[in-house]
């Protein structure tokens, strides 16, 4: 059953209807608050095959604005690029020890970063951090001598998105409590990062829908036509 916050939002967006992104943002806005700082969220629908790997959609961007989201860090490095870890504000920083950990079945953390010399054990965690989409990772970065680099642009709300089995792909572009052009230019940013992903062997539709929506509220769905995903 709708909870009557729900009943009023949708008296305000039509759910029907695709919005221009700064519309669907004011859209967004209109809606009654939850009493938390909810977290908002962008979902596409695409219409790659996932099964295919030359089909896979992932990478990262940086969002102008952050996520609002406080993102906790685990490094895999040694020597001079564990203390430049430390120094950039990485959580939790080890080699040997933080890998013993995760084998135990921690995993207490949102984001981690190896040296490519780490990477040699940290690769034997695959079965434990790769379901979790934990893995350190060439393509978005994560795998880096400049650790302190690393840890800086993922604590800045560097963001990841990557295509699930379903073809669909969430990306938190913000809190709330944001200001509208924020909100808009965080959004704004991964729907150009995930447009510029299209695989080149894709002939097809791309972005078959994008909605924009918070944790408690209706989704508005965004017109992505200006993003040239055809």
């Amino acid at each position: 059953m709708p909870s009557k916050r729900y009943k009023k939002a949708l008296e305000v967006v039509d759910l029907n209807k695709a919005y221009p992104l700064k519309e669907a943002v004011g859209v967004l806005a209109k809606f009654p608050k939850a009493k938390f700082n909810e977290t908002i969220d962008l979902a596409f629908r695409l219409g790659v095959d996932p099964k295919q790997s030359d089909q896979m959609v992932r990478g990262t961007v940086p969002l102008p604005h952050g996520s609002g989201k406080v993102v906790r860090v685990l490094v895999f490095a040694k020597g001079a690029p564990a203390d430049a870890a430390k120094s950039a504000g990485a959580e939790y920083v080890g080699f040997e020890d933080m890998i013993a950990k995760c084998n135990s079945g921690w995993a207490d953390f949102d984001v981690a970063v190896a040296t490519p010399e780490a990477m040699v054990e940290v690769r034997k965690l695959g079965k434990v951090l790769g379901p979790r989409g934990l893995m350190p990772n060439p393509k978005t970065g994560t795998v880096t001598e400049d650790t302190a680099k690393a840890v800086k642009e993922v604590k800045a709300g560097r963001v990841e998105f990557k295509v699930d089995k379903a073809a669909n792909v969430h990306v938190i572009v913000g809190k709330i409590s944001f200001k509208p052009e924020q909100i808009e230019e965080n959004a704004r940013a991964v729907i150009e990062a995930v447009a510029k992903a299209r695989p080149n062997s894709f002939k097809g539709s791309y972005m078959n829908s994008c909605t924009l929506s918070a944790t408690m509220s209706p989704p508005v769905r965004v017109d992505v036509r200006e993003f040239a995903t055809h």
